[in-house]
């Protein structure tokens, strides 16, 4: 993921032997792009999701599938010499972005190896980059011998399979690895927990109000981290309001538990939330800001959540959502919603049309 997003490339290797040099389409720079081509078997491609394509123009044929039954899956088109490759991500005014995409990119292909494909994808989503990626296909490495001469190019190697699987391992290894009590204005009697997977990456953090009886269904909320309605009061969302208020609501209840999961922006991080906010004043919704960015409407998983709680005990909880998905993927993963508790606040003046997509949309219950 840092490789990718300091401009470097990756090598990927999917189950039966195909190999690709992969690089992002955002920070990819020239020198890149010519040691992608010096060292390749064929030309680079363009691999972007279904909706990014769709989105700047390009007509995608009935037998380009899209990639392993996804409905926004991989989509690979030719890159014409001369094109850059950060064109698939411009703006879509008419005389740059989706014009010029559609021009210069109209011949989506067939992939050859469609797990590469998916895996550089998700690589550059998990990384926070727009989900756009340059390939570089090489021979099969049918022997698995392609590590060492990885290792020689000073290039990074992974197996497609370890990035597909990348969340749930991720969410599976995670560790209590820090905890403090820390006052809050609403609640008082309150410590939080830092949880951390094994490799080191993003943590997410539990914070118990109270003492937690394990043995009843225990009032909790689920919060995807928001840096501009948390911390500087944005009236774009509701998401400040439900932070503080589900802090006040467990503490006037006597217990309970907050996870303050880190996926910004319905998972895609915050540059590209900020990028989604430039399409919402052109006139877009929350939901087809984030299709037109090239990502799913909601990238956010609760496998992390649901080992959180396991962790600490809970089995059963009361939870504080509008959400029916959250529920849904807590009881997927052994966790049992006892009861929906509505979590819902009054419109203020600029978020009218986020609240009504969300409930139009995105199924809430509001």
């Amino acid at each position: 993921m840092a490789e990718l997003r300091r401009g470097g490339i990756v090598v990927l290797r999917d189950s039966q032997g195909h190999v690709a040099l992969v690089a992002a389409a955002e920070s990819i720079s020239g020198t890149t792009f010519e040691r992608l081509q010096a060292l390749g078997r064929d030309a680079p491609v363009l691999v972007t999701t279904r909706r990014r394509a769709e989105a700047v123009g390009i007509d995608i044929p009935p037998h380009i599938a899209g990639g392993l039954g996804d409905a926004n899956g991989p989509i690979t088109l030719e890159l014409p010499g001369g094109v850059p490759p950060d064109i698939i991500l411009k703006p879509n005014e008419p005389e740059s972005g989706g014009h010029a995409a559609r021009r210069h990119l109209s011949r989506p292909v067939a992939s050859h190896a469609p797990k590469i494909a998916r895996a550089a994808i998700e690589l550059a989503k998990l990384a926070r980059l727009l989900p756009a990626v340059v390939i570089a296909p090489m021979p099969r490495d049918a022997q698995g011998k392609r590590r060492a001469w990885a290792f020689e190019q000073d290039l990074i190697y992974v197996a497609a399979r370890d990035v597909l699987d990348y969340e749930e391992h991720s969410a599976r290894e995670l560790r209590a690895v820090a905890e403090a009590r820390v006052p809050l204005e609403n609640a008082e009697n309150a410590r939080i927990l830092a949880w951390r997977p094994s490799d080191g990456g993003k943590e997410h953090l539990a914070i118990v109000i109270g003492e937690i009886d394990a043995m009843e269904p225990v009032l909790i909320r689920l919060h995807s981290e928001c840096y501009t309605g948390d911390l500087l009061g944005s009236l774009r969302c509701d998401c400040g309001e439900q932070l503080r208020g589900a802090i006040a609501e467990i503490a006037r209840h006597g217990s309970g538990v907050l996870l303050y999961l880190a996926q910004e922006g319905r998972g895609i991080g915050l540059v590209n939330k900020l990028r989604a906010y430039q399409l919402q004043d052109a006139g877009f919704d929350t939901v087809d800001a984030n299709e037109q960015l090239g990502f799913d409407a909601d990238e956010r998983v609760y496998r992390p959540a649901a080992t959180m709680l396991a962790r600490m005990g809970i089995k059963s909880v009361r939870l504080m959502t509008n959400n029916p998905l959250k529920i849904g993927q807590l009881a997927q993963y052994g966790i049992e919603v006892a009861e929906r508790v509505p979590h819902i606040f009054p419109a203020n003046g600029h978020n009218e049309k986020y609240l009504r997509t969300k409930a139009e949309k995105s199924g809430h219950l509001l």
